[in-house]
């Protein structure tokens, strides 16, 4: 199954781009994780359906979180991260926030949310994929590179 037609079956399934980027991202090292597939509702929507930052942006930094963050007191912090989401959110901006005009949940989908069914899985996808050529560039293998299952 492609990406499209798995963001398909999962938006079907009533998740958010926040989350579906997380599943996706989890996907990919084999894993499930549902309380941080809960955890990723709180982006939907614009941080909680304000309207606010894109959640297929704050997700897909939240993804790059997952490969790159620190999680155990005894882990050293690895500044890959930030240079990771600062080309993310330079990206996102450059393309989706140019096109759209902004990178606010509002801004994209339109005020009544006109937009939403065309644009969101195009930037799903889209960020999925820059999410995915950040990690190789950096460095991360894309299964996972982590060893706390």
């Amino acid at each position: 199954m492609g990406t499209m037609e798995r963001m398909a079956e999962l938006r079907k399934q009533r998740f958010f781009c926040s989350q579906i980027l997380m599943i996706l991202g989890l996907e990919l090292q084999g894993k499930e994780n549902p309380d941080l597939i809960r955890a990723m509702q709180g982006l939907a929507g614009g941080l909680g359906f304000t309207g606010e930052t894109c959640g297929g942006l704050t997700g897909g930094a939240s993804l790059l979180g997952l490969y790159a963050g620190r999680a155990k007191a005894e882990e050293d912090e690895d500044l890959k991260l930030n240079f990771m989401i600062d080309a993310l959110v330079k990206w996102f901006k450059g393309g989706y926030g140019q096109e759209y005009g902004g990178i606010r949940c509002d801004e994209i989908v339109g005020a009544n949310g006109q937009y939403m069914g065309t644009r969101c899985p195009l930037i799903v996808a889209g960020t999925f994929q820059k999410v995915k050529d950040l990690l190789i560039e950096y460095g991360y293998d894309l299964a996972g590179t982590h060893d706390d299952a």
